[in-house]
């Protein structure tokens, strides 16, 4: 499987688009950041429905049953998780209730897993994740996303809330990171195809910690030339981990399962987003809780996404130690 050029700069255009148009719409009202995605996904929907082709359903095991138990206890089991997080930094939330929520996360993942070994038609067939890659890839979402989001939302805050910046300024700061739409479908084939999916996405995770990293000493007045570095890296490690990643979640699967494990990377690279933010959002209230400063808070915040990275660069570099085309 190689790596789509078109779909690569697609979908960086998309994210340097939306952090601009992100920042026009708030100066009108921030209510339409999250309204207009809605009227743009009914567009979208309404122009795609005549252009799917008509095929008939095909034949599945049990029926054809929808494996409703399984998608509610997953999607159960992932919000309790995030908000079990959240709550930990929250001030004056209870701890046995917040122990309550992650418990009941733990009970439903548990039971969610005992649904899809008993299913006739799981929503996720259990065998498929002996692979080993495929669990590398979806565990190294996970940990890029949620280093990748968390990063963007400290950042944000520090320039919005510590700094002053408008929503716009902030968008064409963050716009650097937009730079993937150039190296994703250039750069990376190349470099896939030389060192093989797992060595870049090793790459990826590397140059992430060190772009994180190196906005660890943020002060109140730093220049956005000093930041420039981090914004740039931070683009280049999404180009080079983001569709290896997704290359390496379907290597090696049945080809009649290539959708179910395309669900899974998606499912990990969004779940991996709310994890991080819960998590920096969680950091950063005990900091702030505990007498530190506003910048101090977001110092400690920024420490999950570099613990994240290098965790990631970990668990990528187990299956690093051969070189795959």
């Amino acid at each position: 499987m190689r790596l789509r050029p078109v779909d690569q700069r697609l979908a960086a255009a998309g994210f340097s688009l939306g952090l601009v148009v992100g920042g026009l719409l708030t100066a009108v009202s921030w209510r339409w950041v999250f309204f207009a995605p809605v009227l743009l996904a009914g567009a979208l929907l309404a122009a795609a429905v005549p252009l799917i082709p008509r095929e008939a359903a095909p034949d599945r095991a049990g029926g054809g049953r929808f494996d409703l138990a399984g998608a509610v206890t997953a999607t159960g089991a992932m919000l309790l998780l995030v908000y079990g997080v959240v709550r930990i930094g929250e001030p004056g939330a209870g701890s046995g209730t917040t122990a309550a929520v992650l418990a009941g996360g733990l009970a439903l993942l548990a039971a969610f897993a005992v649904i899809e070994r008993r299913s006739p038609s799981p929503l996720v067939r259990p065998g498929i994740l002996r692979s080993g890659p495929l669990l590398r890839a979806n565990l190294g979402a996970v940990l890029f996303a949620g280093s990748f989001f968390g990063f963007q939302f400290v950042a944000t805050l520090y320039l919005q809330d510590l700094r002053g910046w408008s929503p716009l300024q902030t968008g064409l700061a963050l716009l650097a990171i937009g730079v993937d739409s150039v190296l994703a479908p250039t750069l990376t084939p190349k470099l896939v195809e030389r060192f093989g999916n797992a060595r870049v996405i090793l790459g990826g995770f590397l140059l992430a910690a060190l772009s994180y990293g190196l906005f660890l000493p943020v002060g109140a007045d730093w220049t956005y030339p000093m930041m420039f570095p981090t914004m740039l890296l931070t683009g280049l490690a999404f180009a080079l981990a983001y569709g290896p990643l997704t290359i390496a979640a379907t290597e090696g699967v049945a080809e009649e399962e290539q959708g179910l494990a395309g669900g899974l990377l998606n499912t990990s690279f969004q779940f991996g987003a709310a994890l991080g933010l819960s998590v920096v959002t969680t950091v950063n209230l005990a900091a702030l809780g505990s007498g530190a400063s506003v910048l101090e808070g977001f110092r400690a915040a920024l420490v999950v996404p570099v613990a994240s990275a290098v965790l990631g660069a970990v668990v990528t570099a187990t299956g690093a130690g051969r070189r795959r085309a």
